[in-house]
Formats: C-alpha cells, sequence, structure tokens
C-alpha cells in the first residue's frame, strides 16, 4: 500500500487546519457532527510534517472510478473465501493513491455498526501506521479507505526475492516500527489487531515500514477474526476464532521470527530439526494403535472420495443434543439460516465444493445454532478445495462443539497431513480410533 504525496494532501484538504482549530477550541468536538470530509483529532507530531487526510466517508461512485469498477488488474491482496482481506489498488481524483479493502456482505449487515467501528479506527493516526482515511457503507457494499503503500509487503522482502535480501539495520528497523505502532494503538484503546503477519507490514514511497490499519478493524460484526494463515495464529485462536492482546503478543513474535530468520518458519507448526536446518530421513507413519473404522481406513489413505461418501451418509445424526433452541429463536433468520444449510448440503452431495462453502459460511456466520456435521462437512470442501488451513480451522471448531467425536478428529488428521505434518496426523488418528473404541464399549458416538 502508499500514501499520497504531502505536497498533494496539503492541496486537496485546505479544511484540514481549520477542523484541527475547531478540535483545539472546542475539545468535545464530535466528528460524526460532520457527514463529509471530517476530520478525526489527531496528533500532529505523532503523524509528521507530511500530514493524512481526515477521515471521511467516501461516496461509491467515488471509489469506483478511482478503482476502474474494481477491475481485477487493481487488485493488490486476496485471500480466502473466508478471510475477507481482498484489496484494491485507485487513484482519486487529486491524484492521489488508496487502497481500497472490500468486505462481504454478510460480516456487516447493519451499516450504522460498520460505520462506528470504522470511525473508532479512523480516529487512529500515527507514522507507523497505514492510516485509515475513510470508509464507504452503501447498500451491501461495505469498503473501507487507507493510505497506499507502495513498496510491497515485508512477506514479499523477506519471502519472494531470489537475489535480494533485507539488510539487519532494516529487519531492527521493521521491529521496532511495528511495536511501537501496536504500542500507540494499545494506548489509545485499540489492542486488538487482527490476523498479524508479515503480509500486514508494508512498506510506504520512502521505504519506511508501516502497519496496515485494516487488522484493527473488526472483521465482522460479532468481534470474530479470521486468519488469513493459520501459520501465525495462537493456540486459542484456534478454539475459540477470537483475538486477545495476549494473542497479539504471540502474533508478534511469529514476524519477529521471520525477521531474525527470513524464512517462513512457524514456531508452533514446525519441527524443531526445520528450524535449526538438521537433514531428517522420512520415516513410515506410526501404526495406529486401535483398529479403525470406514472413516479412520478413508482417513489413513487420505482418500477425500471415500470421506465425502462417509459424511453424506451420516447426514445430521451425530448432531443432536448439540443445540437447544428456545420457541423465540426460530424467527426467520432461523428459518434462512436453515434454508443456507439445506442449499450446502444439496451442494455437498452434488460435490459443488465451492458453492457449499458459501452457504456453509452462511449459516455459521449467523451463529444462532452451531453443527459440528457443518464444521466437518465445511473442512473436507477446503481439502478439496486445496485449502488445508482452512479444513484444519474447521475440524478444530468441530471439536469445540462435540469434544469427543471421532469425525472431528479423523478430518483434523487429514488437514494435518495435508500440512505435511504427518506426526501430529497420526496422533490424531490415534485418537479418534480411541474414541470410537470407547464409542463401542458405551460412549457417546462417532
Amino acid at each position: 500500500m502508499g500514501c499520497c504525496q504531502s505536497y498533494c494532501l496539503r492541496e486537496t484538504h485546505p479544511e484540514k487546519e481549520q477542523q484541527n482549530q475547531l478540535h483545539q477550541q472546542n475539545p468535545t468536538f464530535n466528528s460524526h457532527n460532520h457527514h463529509h470530509h471530517q476530520a478525526s483529532a489527531f496528533d500532529a507530531e505523532a503523524v509528521g510534517a507530511g500530514g493524512v487526510p481526515p477521515f471521511s466517508e467516501f461516496s461509491l461512485s467515488d471509489l469506483k472510478a478511482a478503482t476502474n469498477n474494481f477491475s481485477s488488474d487493481f487488485i493488490v491482496s486476496e485471500s480466502g473465501e473466508k478471510a475477507p482481506n481482498l484489496v484494491y489498488k485507485g487513484r482519486l481524483q487529486n491524484r492521489c493513491w488508496i487502497a481500497v479493502k472490500k468486505f462481504s456482505k454478510m460480516a456487516w449487515p447493519d451499516p450504522k455498526q460498520f460505520a462506528e467501528e470504522a470511525w473508532g479506527v479512523g480516529k487512529l493516526r500515527h507514522r507507523h501506521l497505514a492510516n485509515l482515511i475513510g470508509y464507504c457503507s452503501d447498500g451491501d457494499e461495505r469498503l473501507l479507505v487507507a493510505e497506499y503503500m507502495p513498496n510491497d509487503t515485508l512477506a514479499k522482502h523477506l519471502f519472494h526475492w531470489e537475489n535480494q535480501t533485507i539488510e539487519w539495520a532494516m529487519r531492527l528497523r521493521v521491529a521496532f516500527y511495528i511495536a511501537e505502532a501496536l504500542d500507540y494503538c494499545s494506548t489509545e484503546g485499540r489492542p486488538l489487531y487482527h490476523d498479524l503477519n508479515a503480509y500486514r507490514v508494508l512498506f510506504d514511497e520512502d521505504g519506511n515500514p508501516r502497519l496496515s490499519c485494516f487488522g484493527l478493524m473488526k472483521n465482522s460484526r460479532d468481534g470474530k477474526s479470521y486468519s488469513t494463515n493459520l501459520a501465525y495464529t495462537p493456540p486459542e485462536y484456534l478454539r475459540n476464532g477470537r483475538v486477545t492482546p495476549e494473542s497479539v503478543i504471540f502474533s508478534f513474535g511469529t514476524v519477529l521470527l521471520d525477521l531474525l530468520s527470513g524464512k517462513h518458519i512457524p514456531p508452533t507448526h514446525v519441527p524443531s530439526y526445520v528450524m535449526l536446518g538438521i537433514p531428517k530421513h522420512e520415516e513410515a507413519p506410526p501404526t495406529p494403535q486401535h483398529p479403525l473404522s470406514p472413516m479412520g481406513e478413508a482417513c489413513t489413505r487420505m482418500d477425500l472420495t471415500a470421506i465425502h461418501q462417509i459424511l453424506v451418509m451420516t447426514h445430521y445424526r451425530d448432531d443432536e443434543g448439540t443445540n437447544e433452541l428456545s420457541f423465540q429463536e426460530w424467527t426467520q433468520q432461523m428459518r434462512d439460516m436453515l434454508e443456507a444449510r439445506k442449499r450446502g448440503d444439496f451442494a455437498f452431495r452434488d460435490k459443488d465444493f465451492k458453492t457449499a462453502i458459501d452457504c456453509y459460511s452462511q449459516f455459521i456466520d449467523v451463529g444462532t445454532m452451531v453443527s459440528p456435521t457443518v464444521y466437518a462437512r465445511r473442512s473436507l470442501c477446503h481439502l478439496l478445495c486445496d485449502q488445508p488451513d482452512a479444513a484444519l480451522r474447521d475440524a478444530m471448531q468441530a471439536q469445540c462443539v462435540y469434544p469427543e467425536w471421532p469425525t472431528a478428529f479423523y478430518m483434523q488428521a487429514v488437514a494435518l497431513a495435508k500440512l505435511d505434518m504427518h506426526k501430529d496426523a497420526a496422533d490424531m488418528l490415534n485418537e479418534a480410533a480411541g474414541l470410537e473404541e470407547k464409542r463401542q464399549r458405551g460412549g457417546r458416538g462417532s
């Protein structure tokens, strides 16, 4: 992403000084009172001499014009279906470049709630942030507008340059600047940063590292954070999908490891011999300690077609008892949610796995009803779409809903094997087989 040149900002936003004076004269001045070109208060010393445009509401037509109607040629960042990380570059009529992030329609159904969250982030101003300068809420569209950073991401400079590397002085500068940015945000009452990783660190036109403001914005109305890469996510995120101040520290530690090593080797997902660069001969996966069911055999063989057939046949038998709903909860929203699940089931049966992911995501995002079967089915869909990180996350969510469900462990085993974590995969297979054996002796089942 890259910010506009300072002279451009001064020429195109002459109202900034006037609004700064307004704030100094009246500290209770509320920027919400001015619907367009509203400037939130900021520390001029923290921003630096260049200045930043005041936080504003943009029209959809302005952003369409800036991004050539959201042309695919203008996309600078995108991720999987679940992680709302579609970012465009754009150029305003004043010739200044911007970055525009699009949220999914389901993420923020309430425009007022989206605007309030954007205003909260838009109040922040710091020289080490790629600052948020506006938002757009028009119909189903929910968009954020930030300074554009033109010199790529930390991930690209660390991992994707063949003949060029980052000097140690710059690596230290990145660590220090990002720590300062996070400390500033925490001091200003925004301690949570979602999905912190090397792709969130950007370089401006002067080559200075900045932390993307997009990570300060919740990814949805319910506060859940959707990770674009499990390598950077702390263990508690995998259990509940939520970010805490402690999990931000964990994720910052993984960025430090990237900086120190120059390699993408997340600490919780890679064996020590890999991190040390010690060669090791591949060993055959351990033999399961318990007899395997057809599901276990299919997972051992990594036979996704057989797993699909088994999940279709079992339908929702294993969901009994996981939901206790009152009469009041059977609203139109509930009917819509169940209709989304039904569409997902049809798509799953017909092997239209991308459609199934979309429909099951609609069901899950409402959050009124939980279903381990839906998580297991969507996990398999992710595997069949070559998205093992997302598959592992869904399988772990299924385990959270139903802690002794063998299918949840089996699906984790397949996802872990796809991620080349074969020892962990074998452990999961044994865990699942043990639960099945316990069930056959009278425990609740698979």
